[in-house]
């Protein structure tokens, strides 16, 4: 029978709690509203400049926003979502934050 050593358990915990929290860290949103003022090319186009979307992804998310009044577009931390909400404010489009667990 083989025994454990059980003095390296602590280690690899903690090298597992750091992995959970940096998960975390991941949990928002990056939300577009639909409005009665953008056109979808204006907004597939901002997607595209902004959040680095492919055409077709721009394309189903403008559609997502057209028929369902919003659709999350990217996910992340709030440090790497803020600035890219702000580009697509600037440019009109309604957007938003949203955190979730």
């Amino acid at each position: 029978m083989q025994k454990h050593n059980y003095h390296t358990l602590p280690e690899k915990l903690e090298s597992f709690d750091t992995d959970v929290l940096e998960d975390t860290e991941l949990n928002h949103r990056l939300i577009v509203w639909n409005d009665d003022v953008n056109t979808f090319e204006w907004v597939i186009e901002t997607l595209i400049e902004v959040c680095n979307h492919t055409q077709e992804q721009a394309e189903q998310s403008a559609l997502i926003v057209h028929f369902r009044g919003k659709s999350a577009v990217k996910n992340g931390t709030y440090e790497i979502l803020k600035p890219m909400c702000d580009a697509i404010t600037d440019r009109g489009i309604n957007a938003t934050i949203e955190s979730y667990s």
